[in-house]
């Protein structure tokens, strides 16, 4: 049964070209022959085209311009590996020495093979060719699967907006520091765009056609924490069954995002500083260090300064992660944005659930003069919400924000309107205290959640229900 593939044989007597064809012709579905190098391209190209692309070449070293040097093979040779590197080259002629051969491998070739040659020599030879041509084909295959996986990875789910002043300023600090490799600390309040902020900073960088990794900070265990940066050996631990990558291998090439990296316990933060002052990683129960190569990006909606002044933040780590800081303005001080905003994430889910709708100028007003404690991030999920209940044409605001539009001044107050009941709804009361919390806190969630008597992890919780 013969082999898939095809094989082009390049030589300029043609008793080699028929002897070559006919052994090969045995054992390969493809076998092509040409005794004028300047055919080459023409030939790949056109097999290409036909779905039948070569994957071996047989190309002899010497045609008319000298017979010995081997020179025009080597140029021939380059020339192949430019219109396509996949293609396994095996260099051929009848004056073969060491250095030719070790030269003609250093150039890119797969083998060399001396004529005249036994039959069994070139049979094994052009197998081991076509298995190298398929490892080739297989590494560039998941090169793009991963470039593929890597830019799906790397699209956030929304676009990052602003036209007012405060955000003009972000953007052009954005790019200014995108350019190079400095540590990026991102600061503002819950729901202003953060991992968005993340985004457009990997994208406009010098690694944007590599990895984006986030990991949210507030989400690890304490006990996973080595295992889920550094990664583990299989039987690290009891439930270490096999090994692991780390985000920080992970991230390799790429930019590693550091999100709510304020709750980082300071026996954590102290393993962090280590690995981003040694630029390598160890993992559990190994004995290699790997070496990393990433653009750390981190966030955070607490204060860091104060934090360091308590006690809770290495000021070391703090001088590590803050080459350049980044503060997102709180979408109240950025009101002209909302409007955008607004426009965006209407045309978004407008499409997402199929409708067609249009807001009123003064539901848009309302809208304007919420203070949004949520930030863009309460906007988008009442936007969302709003699409989703509306009937007819027009987007019906009230149907999802109407507590907010209806009090745009008492929610600047909350600590004063706390017995103001109109309803004995649990759950919507409990949606009034968290937003009330996180405005009376400017935003922060820890601080928010700890006046609330919650955990971090219940709060995010009540913010993902509530789209806060």
């Amino acid at each position: 049964m013969k082999h898939t593939g095809s094989v082009l044989i390049v030589d300029d007597n043609p008793d080699i070209l028929i002897a070559a064809r006919l052994l090969l012709k045995q054992h390969y579905q493809s076998v092509k022959t040409t005794d004028n190098p300047f055919d080459i391209a023409g030939i790949i190209s056109k097999q290409r085209e036909s779905d039948q692309p070569i994957d071996v070449i047989l190309l002899d070293m010497n045609f008319s311009q000298d017979s010995i040097s081997g020179k025009e093979g080597f140029y021939w040779l380059k020339k192949i590996i430019e219109q396509d590197a996949n293609i396994v080259v095996l260099l051929m002629t009848a004056y073969s020495d060491i250095q030719i051969a070790v030269d003609a491998i250093k150039a890119g070739a797969s083998d060399f093979i001396a004529k005249p040659w036994q039959n069994e020599q070139l049979l094994g030879a052009v197998a081991a060719a076509f298995s190298h041509a398929k490892d080739k084909q297989q590494v560039g295959k998941l090169t793009r699967q991963k470039q593929g996986l890597n830019q799906a990875l790397n699209t956030p789910s929304f676009k990052f907006l602003g036209q007012s002043a405060a955000m003009q300023q972000v953007f052009n600090t954005i790019e200014k520091a995108a350019k190079t490799d400095a540590n990026i600390l991102i600061t503002g309040e819950s729901g202003t765009g953060k991992e968005l902020t993340a985004h457009a900073i990997h994208q406009a960088s010098m690694r944007s056609e590599h990895t984006f990794m986030s990991v949210d900070m507030g989400a690890v265990a304490q006990n996973l924490f080595e295992s889920e940066l550094f990664g583990h050996k299989k039987g690290a631990f009891t439930d270490a069954k096999a090994d692991r990558i780390g985000k920080f291998e992970l991230a390799q090439g790429g930019s590693l995002f550091l999100d709510e990296l304020g709750n980082l316990p300071l026996e954590h933060q102290a393993k962090l500083l280590a690995t981003l002052q040694n630029r390598q990683v160890t993992p559990i129960g190994g004995s290699k260090t790997i070496d990393i190569d990433i653009r750390l990006i981190c966030a955070t909606n607490d204060n860091l300064e104060q934090a360091v002044a308590e006690g809770r933040f290495r000021q070391d780590l703090l001088y590590r992660i803050n080459t350049v800081e980044i503060r997102l303005p709180a979408l109240r001080e950025r009101s002209d944005d909302i409007p955008l905003l607004v426009d965006y994430y209407l045309n978004h889910f407008s499409q997402k659930y199929k409708r067609d709708l249009t807001i009123a100028a003064g539901d848009m007003t309302s809208l304007c003069q919420y203070s949004w404690p949520g930030n863009v991030r309460e906007l988008a999920h009442a936007i969302e919400r709003a699409v989703i209940l509306s009937e007819g044409e027009n987007l019906d605001v009230s149907s999802v924000v109407g507590n907010t539009t209806s009090n745009v001044n008492s929610t600047n107050n909350p600590i004063e309107n706390n017995n103001a009941y109109d309803t004995f709804d649990l759950e919507a009361l409990e949606q009034r205290t968290v937003r009330a919390a996180l405005t009376h806190h400017q935003g922060n969630v820890s601080h928010a959640a700890k006046a609330l008597g919650l955990t971090r992890g219940a709060m995010y919780r009540r913010l993902e229900k509530y789209g806060l």
